[in-house]
């Protein structure tokens, strides 16, 4: 409540004092909030150590925050020495519970081939199920695989739909996505017929999350 401002004044500091008070008990979910005060600095000063030492108490206990928030610090080798086949494992964990943030690193890693074998097709089938979740990156990435024809065979129309699906979402950690996905949506377009292009604008204005994906072979 006092980190979201929910019925008393914002308050970072009185948040991780609470955070750390459920957290010392062992309460996996105020563990990983406090590694996210500490890697952010709110509340606490900035320790990105700190925040590895409670993402890793979370993640042991099967929190998908925690997982994925250490998957992301190894990868970024922030608080731990740089380690991609560290963050694909912690990854992997969180994408198999179905953490979206979880399966759409991991199918990054599987495209760009750090810390797991490049596997476009292993990277198709995570950002898959990221983006039949609602994840805009996921959805974003799924679509330019389908552009280029890696991992999946090569279809604008799936690229057209996804692409306008990623572009739909305003929520803050997709706006920086958002335009480039405008901006790739329109040239999936132009390789469309008039005809391909409305029925693509019908499929991605009726599907809703949780739905399979409405795209051409599955």
């Amino acid at each position: 409540m006092y980190y979201e401002f929910k019925g008393v004044p914002q308050d970072y500091s009185e948040a991780a004092k609470w955070f750390r008070m459920a957290a010392e008990q062992g309460n996996a979910l105020a563990q990983n909030n406090l590694g996210v005060m500490y890697e952010q600095g709110s509340g606490v000063h900035q320790d990105y150590s700190e925040a590895v030492k409670w993402y890793r108490m979370a993640a042991d206990q099967g929190n998908t925050g925690g997982q994925f928030n250490l998957g992301w610090m190894y990868y970024n080798g922030n608080g731990v020495h740089q380690d991609h086949s560290e963050a694909a494992k912690w990854f992997r964990m969180a994408a198999e519970q179905g953490n979206t943030g979880g399966q759409n690193n991991l199918g990054v890693m599987y495209y760009d081939g750090k810390g797991v074998p490049q596997d476009y097709s292993e990277a198709a089938k995570w950002y898959r199920l990221a983006a039949e979740q609602g994840d805009a990156w996921a959805q974003y990435n799924l679509a330019l695989m389908y552009g280029r024809g890696e991992g999946v065979p090569q279809n604008h129309t799936n690229a057209y739909i996804l692409f306008n699906l990623a572009a739909a979402q305003g929520n803050e950690s997709a706006a920086q996505g958002n335009e480039s996905a405008r901006e790739n949506r329109e040239i999936a377009a132009e390789k469309l017929t008039s005809d391909q292009l409305a029925e693509a604008q019908r499929l991605s204005s009726e599907w809703e999350v949780g739905d399979p994906l409405p795209l051409q072979g599955g």
